[in-house]
């Protein structure tokens, strides 16, 4: 009897975290709906929104979030200030949001470059300025070298440039291998643990800044309360590794004369990928990129989104007038 009770024990509360994390999630894709349009591409469905009317002077603008993040991020200010001068797309990256990936694909950033490559020609968009945050820098990075031909420009902010093999804090419990423990995690752990853990780990994210009032809703804060979110970012993080520093041996290639031109932003006090590793170093290595450094945190897309605004701008009128190729 003692032995069954061992067993039984642990099955209740696994089930009862599961359940607990199904209706979590039911929740929070109440408050936080899809407020795009989805299209499929090879290997994955994307959730986009798509804003604004491109000009006959201008050229597109996409928007690339990071790990466990969302398209909400630029959507929080960006998207509908930006979308008044050009075209705006905002991307769920594949695995993120309420973008799905077929299992196994369009995991690594050469794969989701390719998928959101494949987006755009589904959208009539020939070229574009590339806007990534985070690891969504290092993907615009990847599909720059990868689809050269389809990038106008790059502005990136606080983006991952290179493989430290340091994993910042905030992101140490998304470091599972193994996809059955991977998905036990992220189904029956993952949001009990943020529930628990948030007031100690999400002003890590944002500091020195303090997190936005609305972030919760208006910028999707909630959707990191979903297992997919947390399953999606673990597999991302995991496939860092195959492909960073194999982008990272073809920097040279952005000091061409037929290269984009690459505007960097990033926070002096960012917590969470520092200003000197991502961003001095890369600078240092693309003699062409324009890098500038300013107070702030890793957040910035949400806590200084008029500041990215005017950088955003910048690096549009630079596609006009700098590295035009074919």
């Amino acid at each position: 009897m003692t032995g069954l009770v061992a067993l039984l024990v642990p099955a209740i509360v696994v089930l009862a975290l599961w359940a607990f994390s199904a209706r979590i999630a039911r929740q929070v894709e109440q408050h936080v709906p899809p407020v795009g349009q989805f299209m499929d591409v090879p290997g994955a469905r994307l959730h986009y929104v798509d804003q604004g009317i491109t000009a006959s002077d201008s050229v597109p603008i996409v928007m690339i979030h990071g790990l466990g993040a969302h398209l909400h991020h630029f959507r929080f200010a960006l998207v509908e200030d930006l979308a008044r001068d050009t075209r705006v797309i905002a991307v769920d990256r594949p695995g993120s949001g309420y973008s799905v990936r077929e299992p196994g694909r369009a995991v690594l950033l050469t794969h989701q470059a390719d998928a959101i490559i494949a987006l755009l020609d589904r959208l009539g968009i020939a070229r574009a300025l590339f806007v990534g945050h985070s690891l969504g820098g290092a993907l615009s990075l990847t599909l720059a070298l990868r689809h050269p031909s389809r990038v106008a420009g790059l502005a990136l902010i606080a983006p991952l440039t290179h493989f430290t093999g340091r994993i910042p804090p905030v992101f140490r419990a998304l470091a599972i291998r193994g996809r059955l423990l991977r998905r036990f995690i992220a189904h029956v752990l993952a949001a009990p643990g943020f529930l628990l853990t948030r007031k100690r780990v999400l002003p890590l994210v944002f500091k020195p800044e303090p997190i936005p009032r609305d972030y919760r809703t208006r910028g999707g804060g909630l959707l990191t309360l979903r297992p997919t979110q947390y399953l999606g970012a673990s597999e991302d993080l995991g496939g860092i590794p195959a492909v960073l520093p194999q982008i990272e041996s073809q920097y040279d290639r952005f000091n061409g004369e037929d290269a984009p031109p690459v505007h960097v932003l990033f926070g002096r006090g960012d917590h969470v990928l520092d200003y000197r590793a991502h961003g001095e170093r890369f600078a240092a290595r693309v003699s062409r990129c324009r890098l500038e450094l300013i107070e702030g945190g890793h957040m910035l897309p949400l806590t200084q989104a008029a500041r990215c605004a005017r950088f955003i701008r910048d690096a549009l009128v630079a596609t006009r007038t700098e590295g035009q190729h074919a």
